[in-house]
């Protein structure tokens, strides 16, 4: 009977070990294929983090900035921002920065009630709401901090110019320290102030007062203590601006 081959222990052991540093290495570059993806995931994402705001923020190259202007927190108005105090006609101005129809009203008729502020024509008082969360606080934080470098008529008007929707996170403090240095407040004061959340109670105490005058929501606007209210379906300068103009000569 022909016999049967012996087998040969070590060639089978090294068989084993050769197939299984191919197991190994197959392993290490799956491994290693894997953490390629992950990264690549990871720099691509964080490239639409910090790509996509500044992309937002492309809004304001053209930006043309006024002359600094001084304004008062008014402990008589409850922490509103005034400018031009004492001049005969006055605004008192309830908005949210993050508030849409804020949004509108700024469209409409914010380059008349800027007009108005850089003539010295009306006493224009700001009252920072933030009832819509966060971000609403966040804006109304930092303008407060613009109003400290003379700069809040052009920080206002840039926030409205970068309003996000309702709900975003787009405002966190290092966007709005990048907003204030597109229209050129540079300082290291404005940036502690606006990351530091450094004129919260002001913010608070804007807040708290909303009772006191009636105020449910936003825009309001009094013209010498009456509340203005709208005839059309939309914000109307002209309407706004004869308004105005009756108060002055009334």
């Amino acid at each position: 009977m022909p016999k049967t081959p012996r087998e040969n222990p070590r060639a089978e052991r090294r068989s084993q070990a050769k197939k299984s540093e191919g197991d190994k290495v197959t392993r290490w570059i799956v491994i290693a294929m894997v953490g390629l993806v992950v990264v690549t995931l990871g720099s691509l994402s964080l490239f639409l983090k910090d790509g996509e705001p500044d992309d937002e923020l492309t809004v304001l190259n053209d930006f043309k900035a006024s002359a600094p202007i001084e304004t008062v927190i008014s402990d008589a108005d409850d922490k509103a921002v005034v400018f031009n105090q004492g001049a005969p006609v006055k605004l008192s101005i309830w908005e949210d920065f993050q508030c849409p129809v804020c949004g509108q009203f700024e469209v409409a008729i914010g380059s008349y009630v800027e007009d108005l502020v850089t003539s010295g024509e009306a006493e224009v008082a700001y009252h920072f709401a933030s009832f819509l969360g966060d971000q609403s606080r966040r804006a109304a934080n930092a303008a407060f901090c613009a109003a400290d470098e003379d700069r809040l008529l052009d920080f206002h008007k840039a926030l409205f110019i970068t309003q996000p929707q309702e709900g975003s996170a787009f405002w966190n403090p290092d966007m709005l320290v990048k907003i204030g240095q597109k229209i050129g407040i540079n300082s290291e004061e404005f940036a502690s102030c606006v990351q530091g959340d450094q004129k919260i109670d002001l913010v608070n105490a804007v807040d708290a007062s909303m009772p006191k005058y009636g105020v449910e929501g936003t825009p309001t606007v009094f013209i010498n203590g009456k509340e203005w209210k709208r005839t059309s379906a939309a914000f109307d300068v002209n309407e706004f601006r004869a308004a105005v103009e009756a108060a002055k000569n009334g």
